[in-house]
């Protein structure tokens, strides 16, 4: 370790301590080191036409909507996880930035949404699906109304999945909800994998590990799986062989949602992640949150909710979740 690196260590040390984060682990790494509560996971996508997005994914995904801001639409995929739909003219990103992101979509219903989604038309990367016997994983790769890829998933028993299964099995399926759902009764989603591209795997491993406290899953060689929520996980993969290459921007927010938001802060603030807030919002009476920037410049957003008659809906659903 360097003198560098020491030094962010021991900034980091020194923060968990004061904020009473937790004890040392066993060998004192960062890593053990941050029991923060993350209660969710989500990401924001960023459209010219919301209002499509919105059908798109409420009626042709069934996926409720847990939040309505007007201007973004909190939608619950899985027990813990979110996606939220933006309008492109106000969020922090728009929509004519590069989609370098994908979106797994953990379903055991594989083959029922590969026959449903062709028959509504909805446009695929491929036109083959093809299930492997003994696979780790199989899929198909949609594409939402602006191009952001929604990849539908099964994680089969595999030695590659012998700690995710287990997590997997414990998730009920959250089946189609929406109130203008055309899903087929039986189909839904009981995980999300947020899949981020990278330059860097090797430090990226290293940075959502001990700067932020996850802990690995699976490990696919040139992708990896972490849990951040209870269905809500993170996926960096080497871009070079990947779906997407490395972009500078990308038009996304991995936002975490969390009651311990004054703790995340002064973690992220003393060394974890480049700020890009400077304090912690505290104008908009939905919702307190801050923003930082990983290594390789996505948008990380930490979100703590706020009793508010538009977030009666998703404080319900985390609630319900946590217990």
């Amino acid at each position: 370790m360097n003198e560098g690196q020491m030094k962010k260590t021991l900034a980091i040390l020194f923060t968990l301590m004061t904020i009473g984060c937790g004890n040392e682990g066993d060998n004192g790494t960062p890593h053990e080191m941050i029991p923060l509560e993350i209660v969710g996971s989500n990401a924001f996508w960023y459209y010219n036409d919301l209002d499509a997005a919105t059908d798109f994914y409420t009626k042709t995904l069934g996926l409720k909507i847990a939040a309505d801001y007007g201007y973004a639409k909190i939608l619950q995929v899985a027990g813990s996880s979110y996606l939220t739909l933006v309008d492109g003219t106000m969020g922090m990103h728009t929509p004519d930035e590069p989609k370098t992101v994908a979106l797994a979509l953990v379903t055991d219903q594989l083959d029922e949404w590969w026959d449903y989604l062709n028959l509504q038309g909805v446009e695929m990367r491929s036109d083959e699906y093809s299930p492997t016997e003994n696979s780790a994983h199989d899929g198909f790769v949609a594409y939402d109304p602006e191009g952001y890829y929604l990849e539908f998933e099964r994680f089969n028993p595999h030695p590659e999945n012998e700690r995710f299964i287990p997590i997997l099995d414990r998730a009920e399926t959250v089946f189609a909800q929406g109130a203008d759902s055309e899903v087929p009764p039986g189909l839904g989603f009981k995980a999300t994998v947020l899949w981020l591209y990278y330059r860097d795997l090797p430090g990226m491993e290293a940075f959502w590990e001990n700067e932020i406290g996850l802990d690995m899953v699976a490990d696919q060689g040139w992708a990896k799986v972490y849990q951040a929520s209870s269905t809500g996980f993170i996926g960096p993969v080497d871009e070079t062989l990947g779906m997407h290459s490395y972009t500078d921007q990308k038009a996304v927010n991995i936002s975490f949602l969390t009651t311990q938001l004054d703790e995340w802060f002064e973690h992220a603030r003393a060394g974890s992640l480049e700020m890009r807030s400077q304090s912690i919002e505290e104008e908009n009476p939905r919702y307190r949150a801050f923003v930082g920037y990983d290594p390789e410049g996505y948008y990380l957003e930490f979100d703590s909710f706020l009793p508010h008659e538009d977030n009666e809906e998703l404080l319900r659903i985390i609630d319900q979740d946590s217990n």
